[in-house]
C-alpha cells in the first residue's frame, strides 16, 4: 500500500512533465494514501495560444501520463476521472492509487527529469528504423504519427516556420505571452523560460530583452528595424533544416471534448519521453497548430485584420502539408534529432509550492 512519503515521491516526479511556456497549470492535493486530486486550470484568458484551454489540457494530460509512470516505481497502477461538476476552465482530476506486486518500473522513468527542450539547430543525421518505429508506437493505438524527414520536406516545414513566427512576433495579443514566458538573464528557471535557453546568441537575446520592454519598441523595431529577421532565422528557419525531420502526431478520430485533448496531452509526453530513450532531443512547434485551431473555428486571433488574414493562409499551407488524414486532428508538431545535451533548460517550482495546504 502507498503512504504519504510515497506520494510525496512521486508528485516530485511527476512534477517535470511539460506545460507551455513551463506554466505548470496544476496543484496537488494529496485526500489519502491512495487519492490524489491534481487541480487544474487553463490559460486561455491572457494566452493567445491556449486555444479554448486545449494546450493546457494536453499539459494536464502530459502531467496525469507522467504521474501514472512514475507511480510504477512503486507498485502502483495509477487511474484518474475528471471530478464532474468541475469546470472546464479549472477541471479537477482525481487520481487513485491501488497497488499491484506484479506491476514493473515503466521502462520511461528515467527520461523523465533527462527530457528537455532543445531550442537550437541539431545534427541531421537521418532517423534509424529503431527510432522511427518507436516514434510511431509512442502515442498509442488511437494515433497516427507522420514523418517529415527528407531535406524537401524540412525546407518545407522551414518556410511555414519562417512564415509563422512573424505573424507571432507581430501580432500584439502575442506580445505580452512572449514577454511574461522569459526570465532575462536566468540560465534555469522554475516557471518560465530561462534566456540561456531560449535558443539565439547572446547579443540577438540582449537585443531582445531590450526591445521587449514595452509594445512600442517591439512594433518600432519591427517595421523599421527588421526586428523580426534574427529570432526567426535562430529559433525557426535554420533549426527547422538542421534536425533529422519533423514529427506529427494526430488523432485517427476527431477530438470532441476536453477528456479528448487531455488524452492527447499523455499521447505526446509518451512520444517525448521515447524520443528521449532513443537518443533524440525535441523542440515543440504548435503554433501552426493553434493558428490552424483558429482557421477552423473561424475564430479572431487578433484585433488587426491582416495578422487574421496571414494565419488562416497559413492554416492552409498547414493542411496542405500535413494532408487530408491529420487535418483537423493534428495534436502536437515538433522536430526531433540528435544533439549535445542541453546546458541550460525550465526547472520547476517546488514540490511544496505546488501542493494544496
Amino acid at each position: 500500500m502507498s503512504d504519504r512519503e510515497t506520494i510525496l515521491k512521486i508528485l516530485d516526479l511527476a512534477r517535470w512533465a511539460p506545460s507551455g511556456d513551463n506554466a505548470q497549470p496544476w496543484r496537488f492535493e494529496i485526500i489519502d494514501n491512495n487519492h490524489i486530486a491534481v487541480h487544474g486550470h487553463d490559460t486561455r484568458e491572457w494566452c493567445l495560444y491556449d486555444f479554448e484551454g486545449r494546450a493546457s489540457y494536453m499539459a494536464h494530460g502530459a502531467l496525469l501520463e507522467t504521474l501514472r509512470i512514475a507511480a510504477t516505481a512503486h507498485h502502483l497502477r495509477a487511474t484518474w476521472i475528471r471530478r464532474s461538476a468541475t469546470p472546464d476552465t479549472a477541471p479537477i482530476y482525481d487520481v487513485t492509487l491501488d497497488y499491484d506486486p506484479e506491476l514493473d518500473a515503466d521502462s520511461l522513468i528515467s527520461s523523465i527529469k533527462a527530457r528537455t527542450v532543445q531550442r537550437r539547430p541539431m545534427r541531421i543525421t537521418p532517423l534509424t528504423s529503431a527510432q522511427r518505429g518507436a516514434l510511431s508506437v509512442a502515442p498509442g493505438h488511437e494515433y497516427g504519427v507522420l514523418f517529415f524527414e527528407s531535406f524537401a520536406k524540412r525546407r518545407e516545414v522551414a518556410g511555414l516556420l519562417w512564415d509563422n513566427a512573424h505573424i507571432r512576433l507581430t501580432c500584439p495579443e502575442a506580445y505580452h505571452v512572449h514577454k511574461e514566458a522569459i526570465e532575462w538573464g536566468a540560465r534555469f528557471s522554475k516557471d518560465r523560460i530561462p534566456e540561456h535557453a531560449v535558443g539565439v546568441d547572446p547579443l540577438t537575446a540582449q537585443l531582445m530583452g531590450w526591445v521587449m520592454q514595452s509594445w512600442q519598441r517591439v512594433d518600432f523595431f519591427n517595421r523599421y528595424m527588421f526586428g523580426t529577421i534574427m529570432p526567426r532565422l535562430q529559433l525557426d528557419l535554420l533549426p527547422a533544416v538542421c534536425c533529422a525531420g519533423h514529427v506529427l502526431i494526430y488523432t485517427k478520430t476527431l477530438p470532441e471534448n476536453q477528456r479528448d485533448y487531455v488524452l492527447a496531452g499523455s499521447a505526446m509526453q509518451r512520444l517525448w519521453l521515447t524520443a528521449d530513450t532513443v537518443g533524440l532531443h525535441l523542440q515543440p512547434q504548435m503554433t501552426p497548430v493553434i493558428f490552424h485551431w483558429y482557421a477552423q473555428m473561424n475564430r479572431k486571433i487578433s484585433a488587426l485584420s491582416q495578422i487574421d488574414r496571414a494565419a488562416y493562409a497559413l492554416a492552409e499551407r498547414f493542411k496542405s502539408l500535413v494532408g487530408e488524414r491529420a487535418d483537423g486532428g493534428s495534436i502536437f508538431f515538433c522536430r526531433v534529432g540528435r544533439s549535445a545535451r542541453v546546458n541550460s533548460r525550465s526547472v520547476r517550482k517546488e514540490l511544496g509550492d505546488l501542493l494544496v495546504p
